[in-house]
């Protein structure tokens, strides 16, 4: 039970709490770029969410055996070359490269199926599906990951790490969207010329950022009644 209420604190922060692009403002290229028509940036929205759970996979795999301090591979492999056991292998500095090779992957896979399957959508997308490689959520995604499998006491799961990217992928879906659905809106409304454009997108952008302040302690709020539902 303490696993699903950690799952549940981890997805409400991750999508509503903490969302990437409203809190911590990573990913605000694609959420400005292509957040004009509501089914164009629900389908980026999709793509994003996609790539950051199968990089999330892959980069948990990777930091857990490989790249973390004491990584079971690289130990082994020092302590099979004739290295002491008592020495740490910690290879996080290849972290940066490793996550965007994993990232730069699986936009090329989501690319390719785009363009096979839904030919209309990958043209709206344009320059922008490509550039989900350099989509900041993402490789924050991979970061915030890497961040928990660095304590050896506290190390997440798969299970974790999967949470916080699909639910980091779905906290952008519903940024995204909604910052689209109020953009057709404004179409149709006398903005002031001056604020035409970027100017009146930011100024939304900043007004749905503070708007989802309002969830912080929703979490601990969630915690506390599933903790009452056990007792």
């Amino acid at each position: 039970m303490d696993t699903f209420i950690t799952l549940i604190q981890i997805a409400v922060g991750a999508a509503l709490i903490n969302n990437f692009v409203l809190h911590y403002f990573v990913g605000i290229c694609p959420f400005l770029g292509v957040s004009r028509r509501l089914g164009t940036a629900f389908g980026m929205g999709c793509a994003v969410t996609f790539v950051i759970s199968v990089a999330a996979v892959l980069s948990w795999t990777f930091t857990y055996y490989i790249l973390r301090p004491g990584a079971p591979l690289p130990q082994w492999v020092w302590q099979t070359l004739g290295g002491s056991s008592a020495t740490t292998v910690d290879l996080s500095v290849l972290s940066y490269i490793m996550y965007i090779f994993v990232i730069a992957a699986s936009v090329q896979f989501v690319e390719m199926y785009v363009r096979r399957f839904f030919p209309p959508l990958y043209k709206s997308f344009g320059v922008f599906l490509p550039l989900i490689t350099t989509n900041c959520a993402i490789l924050f995604a991979c970061l915030e990951i890497m961040k928990h499998l660095q304590d050896p006491t506290k190390l997440w799961g798969l299970h974790e790490a999967l949470t916080l990217a699909v639910f980091g992928g779905v906290g952008f879906t519903i940024a995204i969207s909604m910052m689209a659905a109020i953009r057709e809106e404004l179409e149709m409304c006398d903005v002031p010329r001056p604020l035409r454009g970027a100017g009146i997108g930011l100024i939304t952008a900043g007004i749905m950022a503070m708007a989802f302040m309002g969830f912080t302690g929703v979490d601990k709020g969630i915690e506390n009644t599933l903790n009452l539902l056990m007792k």
